[in-house]
């Protein structure tokens, strides 16, 4: 996975409300055991059927989770750029990480 330079970093600061952060890291951390069901679930050959459902569940989880991050970073972000006067730097990396996150 790709990860800011630390001069972007400096740039940028990631300053998230704690509770929405808790929220986030809660639902990952859902995610995470749904994945490891599903890794059972493979180990037991179990029907191939149930084993999609579940996979679609967690996508589904995924990009729910992807809808509250961007909904945050343009509230709290992209707000936070426009004031500083580095609004277009800003929805340009917004631009470049939706064409790698959507198909």
């Amino acid at each position: 996975m790709d990860q800011p330079s630390d001069s972007h970093r400096a740039v940028h600061p990631h300053v998230h409300d704690p509770e929405s952060l808790r929220r986030i890291v809660n639902r990952l951390s859902r995610i995470e055991g749904h994945i490891r069901g599903i890794k059972t679930m493979v180990q037991e050959s179990r029907p191939c059927p149930d084993v999609l459902v579940q996979i679609a569940a967690v996508r589904g989880a995924l990009d729910r989770v992807a809808r509250v991050i961007l909904d945050e970073h343009l509230t709290e972000c992209i707000s936070r750029a426009a004031e500083v006067g580095n609004i277009d730097e800003e929805i340009a990396e917004l631009k470049a990480a939706l064409d790698r996150f959507l198909p």
